[in-house]
């Protein structure tokens, strides 16, 4: 790849790359008539928030402290509001650890919910004019396996393959270009060729084979391991070791729920993980080629413990480990990292409100948009059963840092 026609052969090439999927785009759009998403603030008084003055804000400190100790720099994005931002967020998170030990009580929250009005200034989200998104639910997954195989592990799990190449389209142009930041094409390269990575099926056939880096019990444990990034392996001797999302093949993820939809053999509203695990039981011969469907293949990296130990909880793309119930994977071209965010949704399956102050701590490659949102479950049984289940529909409010703490008589 070296001298001036193997550098403009790759150029060109990634331009192409560039403009097709550009003018895909622009044909889907055109067809539809919709317009690309952008996000659109308005200012709010913390009293216009619902459910605000009842909320148990002391719980997102928590997580709020982690986003702190990683970073103080505020990001900008290009559509919010610039002016008196501040030019960092120490004072800030001096502020929120200086409110001491967290509990549960009235006083603690009180306390809690004073700060963050000092602090922040609230923002209602929207797409364009659309106030209303779509929130999920993922969970850390629990898994028994083994680093060496063995007949009751036959299922392995992977770390970054040696043959991994990542093209990040941003790198090749000649000034800064907003709409190539998150733009990537991944692969390897075979006689001098980029090609697309092994898919799901092939990888599982063996592809990768002498690069494994766990072996686990089950393989549909395995795949669920896949779709929710990160998880918890016991271990033959009874220890915990945590894995978490290293990268990915490249390919797009496809829902076996919904393929399951359309193919006829689950009912709409009846594909959450239990119906689909029931699925899989019941046909047996055909589990294979249902998990084939999603060709995106995640790879994993062994997570080094924590001040917490195996219970302090798997980290999120900013890097800390995630707080159950508090911690949200959003769509980080809209949404900083690090960000508060008041949701107003509904319990999984259910009408009852669920208002509750969460912190913008992770990604993930099916939270697309200016409001969207998957909430951290946690682990165990009851955090899988709340995230299968969750499909709720809701708003929700940013809370963007103040460029000076707002007086106490000036609070709403």
């Amino acid at each position: 790849m070296q001298g001036r026609p193997g550098g403009f052969c790759w150029r060109v090439i990634l331009m192409l790359l560039v403009v097709t999927t550009g003018l895909a785009a622009c044909t889907r759009f055109g067809d539809t008539g919709a317009r690309p998403d952008a996000l659109a603030l308005k200012p709010l008084e913390f009293i216009d928030l619902p459910g605000w003055r009842k909320g148990h804000q002391a719980g997102a400190l928590v997580a709020l402290r982690r986003s702190c100790a990683k970073s103080v720099k505020a990001s900008r994005p290009s559509q919010w509001p610039n002016d008196g931002l501040p030019a960092d967020t120490t004072k800030l998170c001096a502020a929120a650890q200086a409110l001491g030990p967290l509990d549960d009580t009235d006083a603690k929250n009180d306390q809690a919910r004073a700060f963050f009005q000092t602090w922040f200034q609230a923002y209602r989200a929207a797409n364009h004019d659309k106030t209303d998104g779509l929130f999920t639910g993922y969970f850390e997954a629990e898994l028994k396996g083994s680093r060496t195989p063995h007949p009751d592990y036959p299922t392995a799990l992977y770390g970054m393959p040696t043959d991994h190449v990542r093209v990040d389209l941003a790198d090749f142009s000649d000034k800064p270009d907003p709409a190539l930041k998150f733009r990537r094409i991944i692969g390897r390269v075979d006689k001098g060729k980029l090609k697309p990575y092994f898919d799901r099926a092939a990888i599982d056939a063996g592809a990768l084979a002498g690069q494994e880096l766990f072996w686990v019990s089950d393989p549909i444990d395995a795949f669920i391991l896949h779709v929710q990034g990160s998880g918890r392996i016991v271990l033959p001797d009874g220890l915990v070791a945590r894995v978490g999302f290293a990268g990915h093949n490249g390919h797009a993820y496809r829902s076996i729920g919904r393929t399951l939809i359309v193919r006829g053999d689950l009912k709409p509203g009846q594909a959450s993980w239990p119906d689909i695990r029931a699925w899989i039981d019941d046909n047996p011969d055909k589990a294979r080629a249902l998990l084939a469907v999603n060709r995106r293949y995640i790879f994993f990296r062994e997570r080094p413990k924590g001040k917490g130990g195996a219970d302090e909880g798997p980290y999120g793309a900013q890097g800390v480990p995630l707080t159950p119930e508090r911690s949200l994977a959003v769509d980080r071209r809209f949404i900083p990292l690090g960000t508060p965010i008041w949701l107003d949704t509904t319990w999984p399956a259910t009408e009852k409100p669920l208002r509750r102050l969460m912190i913008a701590q992770d990604t993930g490659s099916a939270i697309r948009g200016p409001v969207r949102g998957d909430f951290f479950w946690g682990y165990g049984a009851k955090a899988l059963a709340q995230a299968g289940r969750m499909k709720s529909r809701g708003v929700y409010y940013i809370l963007i840092p103040r460029a000076q703490p707002r007086a106490t008589g000036e609070m709403s």
